[in-house]
């Protein structure tokens, strides 16, 4: 197992273990369809890197702002559930 993973430093750092988890997933993706990783690999496995890459702030996850409530009686022209 991985000992960063055994703290809960890297759980409180990221905001949570959901978000832990989103990040952890979303590099995983990009790693496997090609992506450089920032750190070097020596050895390591995705995840390895993932990880230490997240401990050396080299990647974080931002948080898209939810789009804002309209005025009452207007209505969007996107249908609902479309993101932009």
């Amino acid at each position: 197992m991985i000992e960063a993973l055994k703290s809960d430093a890297i759980v409180e750092k990221m905001g949570g273990r959901f978000k832990l988890c989103a990040l952890i997933q979303r590099r995983l993706v990009q790693l496997m369809e090609g992506a450089r990783p920032m750190v070097e690999r020596q050895g390591r496995s995705d995840l390895e890197l993932v990880i230490e890459e997240i401990l050396q702030d080299k990647i974080t996850l931002e948080l898209v702002a939810a789009t804002p409530a309209l005025p009452e009686g207007e209505e969007s022209a996107e249908p609902a559930g479309f993101l932009s």
